[in-house]
């Protein structure tokens, strides 16, 4: 597909990287030179420098060929302008950036009139992840697929914990639990493993299982399956906002701490029933007076990666507080793995991975749909829920007499509304949602998981 990409930051850069990795023919535009050849050297793709709001430098771009464009630059008003004179003049899909809460209640109303395929916010989608993470807070992340009715936990297997030493056969009988590990995170290896696989301390662990039987094996392990009582958020941006808005719908009480003064006079009038403290977080004596030592949940949610850091090292010095970590960038992704920071968030990453779900959407041809997608492991695991929708290689077989290529697994089966871990007996039909893990990205539809 021909994809032109308008904007050049954090979430452009990622977009271009993973798209062209996935074999598209990608155009990237920005206004600022050094960007653009940045990103068009690192990532293969014809770069041009001009305003993604110009028809002229859209045609430049090949508009009229293009099948979708997507504006993610700082600005949602030059991004909805890019869009609408894209779709008036190529008739390309379009999807826009709109981060603004300001909007946040309009997004139904813009998308419609402005006839926009998809609307984007790298903020809200970050603030939703972080509250996903606190149902399960010992989790390292949580997603859910099948409308919420299965959930998936990365879980790093702590020392002297019941599960160290156990091979994954063993899991049924010994904890009586209806759950599926088919993901392993053991140091740089990332293993699909089999039943005769034995757990370690220290392993990355992805579990999945329905959310009732979820919260029974962690409760099995003698892990708290309560939501937090309390967050303190470092920074008023507009992902704290979004966050704080889900957080006080839980019923969690919410301290946020903001250094500026007229930005704290805002989120006093966004959020009303937040606690707003205008100090500057980086001063120890500060997080300390405010109750780091008591709070449930700690979010390193500032503008600078290194302040997150070293703001999540301090608090886990001192507090047993659920961590929760916001970094832009991901030069150093694998030393920052090592420093457990707790639950780490890439905004850049989770609005790439939605905009991908779309694209391999459009590129489906056999009816059977991803609703659902999640990036794992550093990229390097899908976790994918197809709505099988015709007749495909994979309807009414029984899982253990299906071909499946190398490093896949079937983790559950949603049949008219009901939602069971695959076994081997097991059987897809028509109008099922299946979840799909495998370590060969890049999946666009069902029959790519039969040899």
């Amino acid at each position: 597909m021909k994809i032109l990409i308008v904007g050049c930051g954090n979430v452009g850069a990622a977009l271009a990287e993973q798209l062209s990795s996935e074999g598209h023919d990608i155009t990237v535009i920005d206004t600022r030179q050094k960007l653009v050849e940045s990103v068009s050297v690192s990532c293969d793709a014809l770069g041009i420098v001009g305003n993604g709001a110009s028809f002229q430098v859209q045609s430049e771009a090949g508009v009229d060929e293009a099948d979708l464009i997507v504006a993610v630059t700082g600005s949602d008003e030059l991004n909805l302008l890019c869009c609408l004179i894209a779709k008036k003049s190529g008739g390309c899909n379009t999807i826009a950036r709109v981060s603004n809460p300001v909007y946040s209640e309009e997004i139904a109303y813009i998308k419609e009139e402005l006839g926009l395929s998809m609307i984007i916010n790298p903020q809200l989608a970050a603030a939703r992840e972080m509250a996903r993470t606190l149902k399960f807070p010992f989790a390292q992340k949580v997603d859910t697929f099948a409308k919420s009715r299965v959930e998936l936990v990365v879980y790093r297997i702590e020392e002297n914990s019941m599960l160290c030493g156990m091979k994954l056969k063993e899991l049924p009988a010994k904890l009586r639990c209806d759950v599926l590990i088919p993901i392993v995170e053991r140091g740089e290896e990332v293993i699909i493993p089999d039943g005769n696989f034995q757990l370690q301390a220290r392993d990355d662990i992805t579990i999945v299982s329905t959310q009732l039987k979820m919260i029974e094996f962690f409760k099995k392990l003698g892990k708290q399956t309560a939501a937090t009582r309390d967050a303190m958020i470092i920074g008023g941006g507009r992902t704290s906002i979004y966050l704080a808005k889900q957080l006080l719908q839980m019923g969690v009480k919410v301290k946020i701490i903001e250094r500026d003064s007229e930005r704290c006079e805002f989120l006093n009038e966004m959020l009303p029933k937040a606690m707003i403290i205008c100090a500057d977080a980086t001063e120890k004596d500060v997080l300390l007076e405010e109750g780091l030592l008591e709070t449930g949940t700690f979010v390193a949610n500032t503008n600078f990666d290194e302040e997150n850091i070293m703001l999540t090292l301090f608090a886990k010095s001192l507090s047993k507080a659920k961590l929760i970590t916001r970094v832009h960038r991901v030069s150093y992704d694998d030393i920052i793995e090592k420093l457990d920071l707790g639950s780490i968030i890439y905004p850049k990453y989770i609005t790439a991975v939605n905009i991908i779900q779309y694209v391999r959407a459009m590129k489906n041809s056999l009816g059977s749909n991803i609703e659902t997608m999640y990036r794992l492991n550093d990229n390097r695991v899908e976790a994918l829920e197809f709505v099988i929708k015709e007749q495909s290689p994979v309807v009414g077989v029984p899982l253990s007499e299906l071909n499946l290529k190398k490093n896949m697994i079937i983790g559950c089966i949603t049949h008219k509304g009901k939602t069971t871990i695959a076994k081997g007996q097991s059987v897809i039909r028509v109008g099922d949602t299946v979840i799909l893990i495998t370590t060969q990205t890049g999946l666009h539809d069902i029959r790519d998981v039969v040899k």
